[in-house]
């Protein structure tokens, strides 16, 4: 009489937690391989969009599931049948780990996000996990168990797969960044190291501190004091002509969550400015006692939608908001302004608004005016579509409001000014982020009408931004080189020519600079105002270091220069956002 063999079945009360949800990131890092591939078909932005969010949200799930096996372990929801195998766990480490780096890469500005690392990061997650499958437990004890050594095998290929993923980040990122002094980047002829593309670009914040009792520093010859303190996110400047002081008080609109990466973004911007809420409003200074100390102030104008530029022309006022360039009429000795005003034109604003600031400026002749007007994205990562009329100095007619591109190319055009001897219209450009700590340098440049300076597809003439696709080498061909470079990431917002007689010698004829500060660079560079010498309507030597001392000796912030101006008694004055103060910069006596 034969026997049948029975063998115990374990019950579970339920399966455990770590094999239900650990196909869900898997399955997200799939997809986000075949969106990596649908964006190398089409280079459409929307493809790499849904690459960042789907990497992510696979982490993010791969942590839970992560925290759910040590919840199975520790309540003994295991057993040797439906416990995970151990190369499947290795398995799902090691395409977990590369996951994270392939978050950073596809973190990344533009076409280099995803070709090639991008891409050979994703694929090389998938084949992980399916390397790691090829080991097959025994779930049925009267069948052959695998070859001993199996699982050891395809965890030592999955192992393999990591380090060349590994190795694909490195080696596509471009040589290490060799230390360099940031004043040898002044100049006409800045020396432009190779780009690198960092796993993890280098922020660097320079944590703020209030002024207390202290004040910038300048060079013996001038003195320095607070015309105005108190303020809330002082941006930019303009004198009148009586002599009193317009402050815009302003912040930029609250851009869209596109990518996880501009949550971070939002975070640096909110920390390097002041934290007050910003009214998005202009108020008037008055001096009336001589003191240098405005003893008068007024709300000059309200309820403006993130205002920056501010020209007038006879008894017109022209104040540049973020989305529009609208028309007040002026009386001189005028303290506030209650009518509504009219739209003259209209300007790149919202919904992204990557580059709030519009800076205003009217011709000599008063017939046009001219508003830079900066890119909606880094290297237009955000898509072609998002960059109409931007990264543009705009002409507009003061009487019909046409408007017309000027210049082009320019990443994010700043401080615009007429150059007094040449008649020629100058800008501070921002320059594109992310290639290193000491690339792309922000400049300094004359603005030729119709010309092209190079974004997002070229920096410093010919000079090829491989993270840009399409490639348009017809605009490269044509793309000028700026005038004077002002070192790397020092974000110049203001500037003005000099052609009064308060301050000494030394400063006249020439451009002062507010350089607003870096955040993306160690070690930090900026925030300071320099003065750059002009001859016959031309920089003609290095700049000089004027107001210091925004930096204390700890490296942290008490101030960042922004909106520069010339008061009616020739004194400098500096708008300091973080400071909230306007401070005035004359001769010492």
């Amino acid at each position: 009489m034969s026997q049948t063999l029975s063998y115990p079945v374990p019950i579970l009360a339920r399966r455990p937690l770590y094999l239900r949800l650990e196909p869900v990131p898997i399955a997200l890092f799939a997809a986000a391989l075949a969106t990596d591939l649908a964006y190398l078909a089409s280079i459409n932005i929307i493809w790499e969009t849904f690459s960042v969010w789907l990497i992510s949200v696979g982490i993010a799930l791969g942590v839970v599931a992560g925290l759910a096996g040590l919840v199975d372990i520790v309540a003994g929801r295991r057993t040797h049948v439906l416990m995970a195998p151990w190369p499947h766990v290795v398995g799902d480490v090691l395409a977990f780990a590369l996951s994270i780096v392939n978050a950073f890469v596809h973190s990344r500005d533009g076409y280099t996000a995803v070709w090639p690392t991008g891409l050979i990061l994703s694929a090389l997650v998938v084949l992980i996990v399916v390397i790691s499958r090829l080991y097959r437990p025994v779930l049925d004890p009267l069948r052959v168990a695998p070859p001993r050594g199996r699982g050891v095998l395809v965890s030592v290929l999955a192992l393999a797969l990591f380090l060349c993923g590994i190795g694909a980040e490195w080696a596509f990122s471009g040589p290490l960044p060799a230390q360099m002094d940031a004043a040898a980047q002044y100049g006409p002829n800045p020396p432009l190291p190779p780009p690198h593309q960092y796993l993890l670009p280098p922020m660097r914040v320079a944590p703020d501190v209030p002024w207390g009792q202290d004040t910038p520093s300048v060079p013996a010859g001038l003195k320095i004091q607070a015309l105005a303190q108190g303020l809330s996110h002082p941006r930019s400047l303009f004198v009148l002509p009586n002599g009193d002081v317009l402050v815009v008080e302003s912040g930029g609109p609250q851009p869209p969550l596109n990518r996880p990466k501009d949550a971070i973004m939002g975070w640096i911007e909110a920390i390097i400015g002041s934290r007050a809420p910003a009214p998005n409003r202009i108020t008037l200074l008055r001096d009336t006692k001589g003191t240098g100390v405005a003893d008068l102030r007024t709300v000059f104008l309200d309820h403006l939608h993130s205002p920056f530029g501010v020209a007038l022309v006879g008894h017109d006022l022209y104040i540049a908001d973020t989305d529009a360039i609208l028309h007040y009429t002026y009386t001189d000795g005028q303290t506030a302004i209650t009518d509504p005003g009219t739209k003259l034109a209209p300007l790149p604003g919202g919904p992204i608004d990557h580059h709030w600031t519009k800076s205003l400026v009217a011709s000599p002749d008063g017939t046009k005016l001219y508003v830079g007007v900066g890119s909606n994205s880094n290297i237009m990562e955000n898509g072609l579509a998002a960059e109409l009329d931007r990264a543009d100095i705009l002409e507009v007619d003061r009487t019909t409001g046409a408007t017309r591109v000027f210049a082009s190319g320019l990443r994010n055009p700043n401080g615009l000014q007429f150059e007094p001897t040449s008649g020629k219209l100058w800008a501070v450009v921002n320059e594109r982020d992310e290639l290193g700590p000491n690339l792309v340098p922000d400049y300094l440049t004359s603005v030729k009408d119709g010309a092209f300076y190079g974004w997002p597809y070229s920096y410093y003439g010919q000079h090829v931004d491989p993270r840009v696709e399409p490639q348009r080498p017809d605009l490269v061909a044509r793309a000028i080189a700026p005038d004077y470079a002002l070192s790397s990431h020092v974000a110049p917002l203001g500037m003005v020519f000099y052609t009064a007689n308060n301050l000494p010698a030394a400063y006249h004829g020439g451009a002062f600079v507010g350089e607003h500060g870096s955040w993306d660079r160690t070690p930090l560079n900026g925030y300071q105002v320099i003065y750059i010498p002009f001859t016959n309507g031309a920089p003609s030597g290095p700049p000089q270091y004027v107001v210091t001392g925004f930096l204390n000796a700890q490296k942290q912030a008490r101030g960042r220069p922004v909106g520069l101006a010339i008061d009616h008694t020739g004194a400098l004055l500096i708008a300091d956002d973080l400071g909230n103060t306007v401070w005035r910069v004359s001769a010492a006596k």
